[in-house]
């Protein structure tokens, strides 16, 4: 059984949690808290496997608890419930950096079956993905050593990177260490709706040597320059020889997502043939594998996370199981190989 702890100081959505997940067989609601305070108190006392957890309450808000929560009971995964706002998109974005598992936006409106089918949807994948089943680990098919040039300089134009929960602290770990001059641009889809995409690209700016910016349509790509899907769009690169743009388009969701991972890789093995490599991080299903499956065809290279440093080993496993993977690396060596690709050992 998942133990849950419910904190939220709406009794609405208190209700409307509770009466989710108590229907599922394996989650079982241990408790309820309507503020910070008393979430830190019963998170001490019942240690649950996860918390959900209001940030906007009464008496000490959801990122002090948060902070107090990692502290006191640091096995307990935390889901954090944010309003689709710049300002919730903000503190969502600091939640994750403080250590939360991953987040969903509250439902809005008065429809309650929209918002049990929605907190349903997004909600009980989330607290299954905090708490893993046991599950016996496959032997990846290794693809055959990579022939010498492929990790020379001069050989690859672009970098695609998938990634979805744990992604912002993996990114937050990654862009700030890749160097001013790095020669390619970076194509990246963060599973995340409106508004905190751009907070993500605002983020990464901050703290990064290269550019980074929620796409628009139509711009070109250049080098020096990372760019975010917009959530709720699609983002794909077309053109030919020199000049390649930005598309971005509200095609059906893939993967259960949108923007997915799948749609940019495709585009990036054909727009680049075979000189794109694809980064797939930590995240819950398998968006990316066919996308890198493309790639991998047109000879362009595939670079998987380790499961060691994935917060959720589901989008790198799906590569490396199915045999995709040219390199599978802790995070903290992904930079340092995308350096050696791009700039040359001691280039950087």
């Amino acid at each position: 059984m998942i133990r849950v702890l419910i904190v939220d100081d709406s009794p609405v959505i208190r209700r409307l949690l509770k009466e989710v997940l108590s229907k599922e067989p394996d989650i079982e609601v241990v408790g309820e808290a309507r503020d910070g305070r008393e979430a830190v108190e019963l998170a001490q006392a019942l240690r649950p496997d996860v918390i959900t957890l209001d940030i906007e309450m009464p008496v000490m808000d959801g990122l002090s608890a948060l902070r107090e929560i990692c502290r006191l009971v640091p096995r307990a995964k935390v889901i954090m419930f944010s309003t689709l706002t710049e300002k919730g998109a903000r503190e969502t974005l600091e939640a994750l950096s403080l250590g939360a598992f991953d987040f969903v936006t509250k439902p809005k409106g008065a429809n309650l079956f929209d918002s049990l089918t929605r907190i349903k949807s997004e909600l009980l994948p989330k607290i299954r993905a905090a708490v893993p089943a046991v599950r016996k680990p496959i032997l990846p098919r290794r693809p055959a050593p990579p022939r010498p040039r492929v990790l020379s300089p001069g050989v690859y134009s672009v970098v695609g990177i998938g990634v979805s929960t744990g992604g912002p602290r993996a990114l937050m770990e990654i862009m700030p260490r890749l160097p001013a001059n790095f020669p390619a641009p970076i194509l990246l889809v963060q599973h995340m709706p409106p508004l905190f995409t751009a907070q993500l690209a605002q983020s990464l700016d901050q703290r990064s040597a290269l550019r980074v910016k929620e796409a628009r349509s139509g711009e070109p790509v250049v080098k020096g320059t990372v760019y975010v899907a917009p959530g709720d769009y699609h983002m794909e690169v077309r053109g030919s020889g020199r000049t390649k743009t930005i598309y971005l388009h509200q095609g059906p969701p893939e993967n259960g997502c949108r923007p997915a991972v799948d749609p940019l890789f495709r585009s990036l093995a054909k727009v680049y043939n075979g000189t794109a490599v694809a980064v797939v991080l930590t995240g819950m299903g398998q968006d990316g594998r066919e996308g890198a499956r493309k790639i991998k065809e047109k000879g362009g290279l595939v670079i998987a996370q380790d499961e060691k440093t994935s917060t959720v080993y589901g989008m790198p496993r799906a590569v490396v199981e199915a045999g995709l993977a040219d390199l599978i690396l802790p995070l903290s060596e992904i930079p340092i190989k995308l350096q050696e690709i791009f700039l040359g050992k001691g280039r950087a």
